[in-house]
């Protein structure tokens, strides 16, 4: 038995497919096919049924694929001990993070985190919150950025910081000559959504108590992949849409006139680092989290703990 063969029989079972396996770990696929053959020899036992497509771990299969990741994760563990006995910081951190905070958050810490830790290669992925979750408990992340709580006990959440949700309101609406907002005030009939799966979009359905038949009456129904798109769809119609704090930093001076704060207790997201809870690279990911504060704008470091808005944990 080998780590090779180990890692061979991981990267089968993420991806269900011998071929696309093999493209993962840079070799061809009889090369990989091969080395998994050797192990099921010597184990005497079949650790894929083959004759299913997807191809399927066989009931022993999966046991022996959760000792892998065991195997494989502590491995990593000894490396990461040798390496903080040398002094030394350095390896390979593979982030997730969701996409409504990556156009805001990225350009932060990515520069400084590299200047800081030039022997550490951060290799990036933006996903919904669903995928990063699931690619953590496939060690296929080592940590993911995106709001909590999920509510999920195999994941680990460590909170970095609190944004407020604030409306963005058109000049045309009839919420314009507000100061301040309640839920209420927002038409549904004139609210912009990112489409299904994006997080933020519970949160709004969430704040604003919207039920599937108040979105019935729009003459015109779009679902947004970004916020960007929201904001300008909100500034040609006479619309509203909610944005996170992030999103607002760098607007124009006539685009934060159309900005209203909710009234007192502000709604919030709670933005946070999550883990598996057999995680490792536990140095690496405390070097990212120090970054990541070291750098975030005083006006969301200062936020306090308010009325966090829940969200859905499949998205």
């Amino acid at each position: 038995m080998t780590f090779v063969q180990l890692e061979y029989i991981l990267a089968v079972d993420t991806h269900r497919h011998f071929a696309e396996a093999a493209e993962s770990c840079h070799v061809t696929q009889p090369t990989l096919s091969m080395q998994i053959q050797k192990l099921e020899s010597a184990m005497g036992i079949q650790i894929f049924d083959r004759s299913k497509h997807p191809v399927m771990p066989t009931e022993m299969g999966e046991l022996v694929i959760q000792q892998a990741r065991k195997i494989l994760a502590e491995r990593t563990l000894m490396d990461e001990m040798v390496q903080a006995q040398k002094g030394v910081l350095k390896g390979e951190l593979r982030i997730g993070i969701i996409p409504t905070l990556a156009p805001y958050v990225l350009p932060l810490f990515v520069q400084p985190f590299s200047q800081n830790h030039p022997d550490i290669k951060l290799i990036v992925q933006e996903l919904k919150t669903e995928r990063i979750v699931s690619r953590l408990r496939e060690s296929r992340l080592d940590v993911g950025i995106l709001v909590t709580p999920l509510n999920d006990n195999t994941i680990t959440e460590h909170v970095l910081f609190y944004e407020k949700m604030l409306a963005y309101v058109s000049e045309k609406s009839s919420a314009y000559k507000k100061t301040l907002m309640l839920p209420q005030d927002i038409n549904p009939e004139k609210l912009w959504l990112l489409e299904e799966g994006h997080c933020f979009r519970s949160q709004i359905l969430n704040l604003c108590e919207l039920r599937k038949a108040g979105m019935e009456g729009k003459s015109f129904n779009y679902e947004a992949g970004s916020l960007e798109t929201l904001r300008r769809m909100v500034e040609i119609t006479d619309g509203i849409t909610i944005l996170p704090e992030l999103a607002t930093l760098d607007l124009a001076p006539e685009q934060q006139h159309k900005i209203r704060e909710f009234k007192k207790p502000h709604p919030m997201r709670e933005v946070s680092m999550v883990v598996h809870r057999d995680f490792v690279k536990k140095r690496l990911i405390e070097a990212l989290k120090s970054v990541i504060l070291s750098v975030m704008p005083d006006t969301i470091k200062n936020n306090k703990k308010s009325r966090v808005v829940s969200i859905e944990t499949v998205s």
